[in-house]
Parts: structure tokens; C-alpha cells; sequence
């Protein structure tokens, strides 16, 4: 089995990708879970991700597993980094970015007052909108990425070896 994943990994990129971004969005339309600046960040990489896979699934033959493998190892690196960085947002281990919680300096202006109320993000990342057993949807992210990471380096490795 695991010799199987490993000969179609761009395919498991490929699938795990379009999951975690199939999940995030029915989250988002069909259960009201809103995303943040950060939810929408760590999605950008599986974006990617699928880009990669579908190019390295076409050119594999020319150019082979591993370099397409890489990158993918290296976007489900960057989107669980994305995640841990969320967490901590959420936990209170350090502050957001301003896109996160608006800016809360002090307006001289009613119309800056305004501006400032006006460009706040309606969802914060600082709030959990849902979570399971006590993790976040940003703290599934963390393991999802790096559990693909993992796959995706190994298999490149792997692949690399096989040449």
C-alpha cells in the first residue's frame, strides 16, 4: 500500500489538497464558519499545491517525480506554518497581524473613527469560529500540512533515489 501512495503521490497532493480546500469551503457555505485573514492565507498553499500536482502529473515524465514532489512538500510546509501561527493567534501566545484585528490606535476624526470601525475585519482571528476535541480548524491545518510535508519530502527523496 504504502509503495502505492508513494508511485502516485502528486496524486495524494493533488487529493489532499483539493480536500482540505473542498473542507474549508463547505465550512464556510454551508456551515456559516467564516474565514479570517489568516484562514484565507492558509489556503493560498493548497492552491498551489494543486497547481503543482497537476503540472507534475502532465511533465512527470519529462522532468520527473521529485522536483514537483518538492514543491508541494515545500507549499504543505508553508500552510502549516500558516496554521501554527494561527493558533498561537488564537491562544493568545502573540498577536496578529493589523489585517487580524484592526487597527486600534487612536482616531483624531470622527471620519477616521469611522474609517477605522469600517476596515475592521468582520471575523477575528483571534476567536475559534469551531473546533473538535479542543484543536482549531487552524490546528487540524498544522497536522494535515505537515503530515503531508512529510509524505511529499519522502516521496521526492524517494523518487530522487529511483533515478
Amino acid at each position: 500500500m504504502l509503495a502505492y501512495l508513494m508511485k502516485n503521490a502528486l496524486w495524494v497532493a493533488l487529493l489532499g489538497s483539493v480536500g482540505a480546500l473542498g473542507t474549508a469551503i463547505i465550512a464556510q457555505y454551508e456551515y456559516d464558519l467564516w474565514p479570517c485573514v489568516l484562514c484565507l492565507y492558509q489556503r493560498w498553499p493548497y492552491a498551489a499545491v494543486i497547481m503543482i500536482s497537476l503540472a507534475g502529473i502532465a511533465l512527470h515524465k519529462r522532468i520527473g517525480l521529485g522536483p514537483f514532489l518538492l514543491l508541494c512538500a515545500l507549499g504543505f510546509a508553508v500552510t502549516a506554518a500558516i496554521g501554527g501561527y494561527h493558533v498561537g493567534v488564537e491562544q493568545g501566545w502573540w498577536e496578529g497581524t493589523a489585517e487580524c484585528v484592526g487597527d486600534t490606535a487612536k482616531a483624531s476624526s470622527l471620519q477616521e473613527l469611522k474609517a477605522k470601525i469600517m476596515s475592521t475585519p468582520i471575523v477575528r482571528c483571534d476567536e475559534v469560529a469551531w473546533s473538535l476535541f479542543g484543536i482549531s480548524m487552524a490546528g487540524y491545518n498544522i497536522v494535515a500540512g505537515a503530515i503531508l510535508a512529510v509524505f511529499s519530502l519522502i516521496a521526492a527523496l524517494s523518487s530522487f533515489k529511483d533515478r
